[in-house]
């Protein structure tokens, strides 16, 4: 079993009183996962979710007659799954191993008992899921940014031989 104390080291979860640390710890277990393991296949049903202690997990979509193509990678410190929330309840993006894990998995259907049973719990819940959320679209769009920008307007921002140390 999680321990409050375990879920305190999460920065996302370092605001939570300690009685809505030990009701979140009593949803959650630890586990351990190889390189290469699928946790998640989009389109499936999405019924946990789960705080990473350790390792990389690549985040991916699906795209017709191809691959996956990895979309962002996760690593220590960070919630991997949210589509548990919206309804249907269905993962919107897949998500794979990319060497091991240990992380705190959560079962969704006892994540959302404990929200009905308590609203508040449920509401601050929430607000922490959305948080990981925003911060998943900024880094998407940092990303978009960046691939899509000008290459002349790289060149001109690339600090000249002088800004970097001397000519040569």
């Amino acid at each position: 079993m999680t321990t409050a104390e375990e879920l305190s080291a999460f920065a996302p979860l370092a605001s939570l009183d300690r009685g809505k640390l030990d009701t979140l710890a009593r949803a959650g277990r630890n586990v351990r996962y190889s390189a290469g393991r699928r946790l998640i296949t989009e389109g499936r049903r999405a019924d946990r979710c789960w705080l990473l202690r350790s390792g990389c997990v690549a985040v991916d979509a699906a795209l017709p007659g191809r691959d996956p193509c990895v979309v962002q990678t996760l690593g220590p410190g960070d919630l991997l799954g949210w589509s548990w929330l919206v309804p249907p309840y269905r993962w919107h993006f897949g998500a794979v191993t990319t060497e091991p894990v240990e992380a705190i998995e959560f079962d969704a259907t006892r994540l959302a008992d404990i929200a009905d049973a308590d609203p508040k719990f449920g509401y601050t819940l929430t607000l922490l899921l959305f948080e990981a959320l925003v911060e998943r679209l900024q880094a998407t769009r940092a990303r978009l940014l960046n691939l899509y920008r000008n290459p002349s307007d790289a060149a001109a921002a690339a600090p000249s031989r002088a800004e970097i140390g001397g000519g040569w």
